[in-house]
């Protein structure tokens, strides 16, 4: 038996098995495509996932096959600069496809001894108290402690669980691609930046070579939306709202998508989780999908793998649904809003044009940034100081004493200069960390999950803190009676 199957092989399936296999959970992931589809429709990480992969010491694979950028625009196209002055030592957004983002996370899965069978499609899914039993379409069974569907916004893991997905179906289609364009760059260039004055699901983006990455409206809804547009279909709604096709050729691949906005009702249904498109899906505006998926990955995978070892706190595993379900009904309604102001109605126009006169607020255009870029979170661990980004609260975390209303309990904690070396360096392992200013403070009992840092220089200014494996302050202070009425929140029982 497997400690976990992993159901998908995208970025947060890929994720999430490199999260497990550091805390020596058993993990295999089953994909259904027997080879990676080459397309990459998602096209970078913004500034959460970027300090992501800098907790875990992956960032250096990532930022040499990617571009760095800061520019406006990432609300729905609105706002012209980068804001100053965002809390995070990684102020910009990494271009880097969808593809890249996966093979480099396959790499990482596989390097620490997850398991990946490609050409492998769930049919069947049943639990009892010890476990989960999973049928493939070839007939192979297949157990595990736990599952988990990371398999997309048609998830099998989802409908074969009966979770709910309520939400609004498509209204529009949109159509993107990747092809070969004859029509000279400026010319290209030109066209896309009248069309867009109208229609901002329009673009053309050089790729190099004469390659491009087009999207357009579609010319209605499709019934199958798994069902790549043709060539032509492309061309033509390309004339119809720039009046050239640009001289298409040779396309890479086609796709479609569609504005459906959906949120799973449960995160959790016994041993079954779900996690990424499985859980919400949503439009692409402002390029949060991918991301999104990768944070539920990170949150979840210590706290499943300290389920599986047996300290977890009682209410620990359920504090995912907790924490992520809000966040992602956040996503939706920013996704919702941007689609209105995206539209070509008078009244959607009206509201952009006012909105874009409030994105020349440097006090705006950083809160609509910090929302895409997945900073602005603070989980509710119950300290009774609920502020804008709050996500949902969960029984595992709480706050008094000390820790009460501390504006850092809840946030993720940006990478900070230390008097050796810098916070994220000492995170690579997915431990929980003592960060002690003061040297007086002690982790005994919980040393072979928590990592105690002795350190009175560099930030931040408080005299300790106590971190989570995925960067949440769980506890702020210096009294030790009250470090210790924390822990257990956290970490479970001490050993011995």
């Amino acid at each position: 038996m497997m400690d976990v199957i992993v159901v998908g092989g995208g970025p947060t399936g890929l994720m999430l098995a490199g999260e497990l296999r550091l805390h020596g959970v058993r993990v295999l992931v089953l994909e259904r495509e027997t080879e990676p589809t080459g397309q990459s429709r998602a096209q970078g990480l913004h500034v959460r996932s970027i300090e992501v992969m800098d907790q875990r010491g992956l960032l250096e694979r990532f930022l040499p096959l990617g571009r760095r950028y800061t520019v406006g625009g990432f609300f729905a196209g609105l706002g012209t600069s980068w804001p100053e002055g965002l809390d995070t030592a990684h102020s910009y957004v990494l271009h880097i496809p969808q593809e890249v983002t996966e093979r480099l996370l396959a790499e990482r899965a596989t390097e620490v001894g997850a398991e990946i069978r490609r050409g492998c499609e769930l049919v069947g899914l049943s639990q009892d108290e010890d476990g989960v039993s999973v049928e493939l379409a070839d007939a192979t069974r297949l157990r595990a402690r736990y599952v988990v569907g990371c398999d997309g916004g048609r998830s099998t893991v989802r409908k074969l669980l009966g979770v709910g997905f309520p939400g609004e179906p498509s209204r529009v289609d949109t159509l993107l691609g990747v092809m070969e364009l004859t029509e000279a760059p400026e010319t290209i260039a030109a066209v896309g930046a009248e069309v867009r004055k109208t229609q901002m699901r329009f673009g053309a983006m050089p790729l190099g070579d004469g390659v491009y990455r087009v999207v357009a409206p579609a010319g209605g809804v499709a019934e199958d939306r798994a069902a790549p547009p043709t060539l032509d279909e492309f061309k033509q709604q390309l004339r119809a709202f720039a009046g050239t096709d640009f001289g298409a050729h040779s396309p890479r691949w086609l796709s479609r998508f569609g504005d459906a906005t959906r949120l799973a009702e449960r995160y959790r249904v016994g041993r079954v989780l779900l996690a990424g498109d499985a859980a919400h899906i949503h439009p692409p505006t402002g390029g949060q999908g991918l991301n999104l998926g990768i944070q539920d990955a990170f949150n979840l995978g210590w706290k499943l793998a300290a389920e599986i070892a047996g300290w977890a706190p009682k209410a620990l595993l359920d504090s995912y649904h907790a924490e992520r379900h809000p966040v992602a009904a956040a996503v939706l309604d920013n996704t919702r809003a941007q689609m209105e102001l995206m539209s070509g109605g008078p009244g959607p126009q009206a509201v952009r044009r006012l909105l874009s006169e409030l994105m020349a607020f440097e006090e705006v255009n950083r809160h609509l940034i910090e929302k895409i870029a997945a900073i602005s979170v603070r989980y509710d661990f119950g300290g009774g100081d609920a502020g804008e980004g709050d996500a949902g609260g969960a029984d595992a975390g709480g706050a008094d004493a000390g820790a009460k209303g501390h504006e850092l309990l809840g946030r993720r904690m940006r990478d900070v200069p230390l008097g050796r070396g810098r916070l994220y360096e000492l995170m690579h392992g997915g431990r929980g960390l003592l960060l002690d200013r003061t040297g007086r403070l002690s982790v005994a009992g919980w040393a072979d999950r928590v990592d105690h840092v002795v350190d009175t220089g560099g930030e931040p200014d408080v005299p300790g803190v106590l971190l989570r494996p995925d960067g949440h302050v769980a506890w702020v202070g210096d009294d030790q009676r009250d470090l210790l009425g924390h822990l257990p929140k956290w970490f479970g029982a001490a050993a011995g």
